[in-house]
């Protein structure tokens, strides 16, 4: 990219640009939650197990993770506008398959061509973000995405909490489907080209391999919840999952331009910093998954409660954001991310211990004190990872980064529901709510076991600021040249 072209980005009249893309990826991130509050009704309707039902979102967060490492590839091959019309575009046709969906398979169609565009959103808009903000502004400008990334997991199960109380639950999808609408004409008059073309050579058997090794590992882990761990479906599942997976990665050493590029995992504080992103977003999404189940199927609260119950936490989550943002761009990744993660580790442990009577007010400040602890986590330590690669793999760091986020919190979740399941002592629908209780309780374990895990991993975090991240990165550079 050559200096005259950074000069012109960085003149550019940045308001409507970064407008346009924040409300894109809130209506996308909006998706990933807004089912969470509405499973049971779903569940009801459709005749669905949990196991099933929570593919609705466990599939939405897979077919995003899939879509990140491709879009690395689709921002070197179309302009942003281009872009960034068809992913709100094919967004908004899934948000309408939803909205009319007549069964179960067709709901889960239109949940996929969702994902597909919003899965586009984010890592377009982080590209974006890292153009057009110098270095010294991207610890303040990532706070915004922080931002936008926590208020819209937060409006979204009190929504679809209200809306499925009020309404029937389609009535969510109509309310999306004009915003997005908006969005895109918006977007056609203000989105400027910013990115550069290079036109790289896309490897469709990559795409096939990680679409398969994925989706194999998601299917084995979620399927376990239905049939039992030692199904033939489930194991020959998790067998090919690991297997094709296995080829995606070798072939993406071999390529010249992989799709997702594994030689990031070199550089030892960006892996430590994917890894923690992994569990926090394990850890997020698994309860904000569970926690609605255990309330109005097995502890008698309204969709609408256990809406608000996310909310606080979120909130608190959205406005730490440009917080945690400012004191990293003083103090470093490092101690931010110890304690954040001491708080998630002792707060999952808190919701070991669930019962019928477990007070709203209990889940509501465990679930807010949870929600501070992984605000402190998620945007410094993406940030610290990112800072210590060289600027040519910046693209490559952030998706690889979201793409096992999303991949880490589909699975995870898969997981967690599952082991959930098989915990409980009887799932059945005359079952006592205390047995079903129980298997809340032991998934709430196996996350606090996680969440200890990537507590020590941030120890090995090394103490950096700004300006030595710079170094880290010029250096690195040169000794690529």
């Amino acid at each position: 990219m050559g200096n005259n072209q950074q000069e012109n980005v960085q003149q550019l009249n940045k308001f409507p640009i970064v407008a346009v893309l924040l409300s894109g990826a809130f209506l996308a991130i909006l998706n990933q939650t807004l089912l969470a509050t509405a499973i049971p009704p779903i569940m009801a309707d459709f005749n669905l197990t949990e196991s099933t039902a929570q593919w609705l979102t466990t599939i939405f967060m897979l077919v995003n993770g899939i879509m990140i490492p491709i879009t690395a590839f689709l921002i070197e091959t179309f302009t942003a506008r281009k872009l960034l019309l068809t992913a709100m575009s094919t967004f908004a046709v899934g948000t309408l398959i939803c909205g009319i969906a007549p069964t179960f398979f067709i709901l889960m169609i239109g949940r996929v061509v969702q994902a597909a565009g919003a899965g586009i959103m984010l890592p377009l808009m982080m590209t974006i973000f890292l153009l057009i903000f110098p270095i010294e502004k991207r610890g303040s400008a990532m706070g915004t995405v922080g931002l936008v990334i926590s208020f819209a997991p937060a409006i979204g199960p009190t929504l679809s909490g209200w809306v499925v109380e009020n309404y029937p639950w389609r009535v969510m999808f109509f309310i999306i489907l004009p915003l997005a609408i908006i969005d895109i004409i918006v977007a056609y008059f203000v989105m400027k080209n910013v990115t550069t073309q290079t036109y790289p050579k896309v490897d469709i058997l990559s795409i096939i391999l990680s679409t398969l090794g994925f989706g194999g590992l998601l299917y084995g882990f979620s399927s376990a919840g239905n049939y039992g761990w030692f199904d033939q479906v489930v194991l020959a599942s998790l067998a090919i999952g690991a297997v094709t997976l296995t080829a995606f990665i070798l072939r993406q050493f071999k390529l010249t331009q992989p799709i997702l590029e594994f030689r990031v995992l070199k550089y030892p504080t960006f892996t430590i910093a994917t890894a923690i992103g992994m569990i926090v977003f394990m850890a997020l999404i698994g309860a904000e998954t569970i926690l609605p189940i255990y309330m109005q199927n097995m502890a008698g609260f309204t969709p609408l409660e256990s809406g608000m119950m996310i909310m606080p936490g979120a909130l608190l989550m959205g406005f730490m954001s440009p917080i945690t943002g400012r004191i990293f761009d003083r103090v470093g990744a490092r101690w931010l991310v110890i304690i954040g993660l001491s708080i998630l580790t002792i707060t999952t442990f808190m919701f070991t211990n669930l019962s019928t009577e477990t007070s709203l007010t209990y889940l509501t400040v465990v679930f807010a004190i949870r929600m501070f602890g992984i605000s402190m986590v998620m945007m410094p330590v993406t940030t610290a990872g990112l800072n210590q690669l060289p600027t040519r793999l910046i693209p490559h760091g952030t998706a690889m980064n979201n793409t096992m986020r999303q991949v880490a919190a589909s699975i995870g979740t898969a997981i967690l529901v599952t082991v959930m399941t098989a915990a409980a002592v009887d799932m059945s629908a005359d079952a006592d709510p205390s047995e079903m209780i129980h298997g809340v309780n032991v998934a709430f374990y196996v996350a606090t076991g996680l969440s200890l895990a990537g507590l020590v991993l941030a120890f090995f975090i090394k103490r950096s600021t700004p300006a030595e991240d710079r170094a880290a990165m010029e250096l690195a550079e040169e000794n690529e040249e």
